[in-house]
């Protein structure tokens, strides 16, 4: 089982619907077998994908491809012996929820995580908060 993480930043000016963009993930990952966690503030993007090498390889190319964002660098990417998010096709903030919300569900989610995936995105969180 493989995991990739990376960070990415939306391209200045581009339209960022995220619940578009978790909605074509989850289909686009549920097929392939692939899950994770997907945390965005419409500028910056981290994610963590789960799955089988080619899946993840398939889809991570996918995303890269994708004009909306740019600065795409992979934090880490890894062999893992089973799913750290369990069977989540994608978590990601919804439009009712508040980014207090967001963050509190999302680290439910990470509980099961590595610490260095964990601290990636509380690291991420804790910067959002302070700005």
């Amino acid at each position: 089982m493989r995991q990739l993480l990376y960070i990415s930043s939306a391209v200045r000016g581009a339209a960022v619907d995220m619940a578009a963009i978790v909605g074509q993930s989850i289909r686009n990952n549920r097929r392939v077998g692939v899950t994770g966690l997907l945390w965005g503030d419409g500028k910056r993007f981290l994610q963590v994908l789960e799955g089988e090498d080619a899946a993840v390889q398939t889809t991570f190319d996918r995303i890269a491809a994708d004009p909306r964002h740019r600065g795409i660098v992979v934090l880490h990417d890894r062999t893992i012996g089973g799913r750290e998010f369990g069977e989540w096709s994608m978590v990601s903030r919804g439009p009712l929820d508040s980014a207090d919300a967001f963050d509190d569900r999302m680290r439910a989610v990470l509980a099961g995580a590595s610490p260095a995936v964990r601290g990636t995105f509380e690291g991420l969180v804790a910067a959002r908060r302070a700005a």
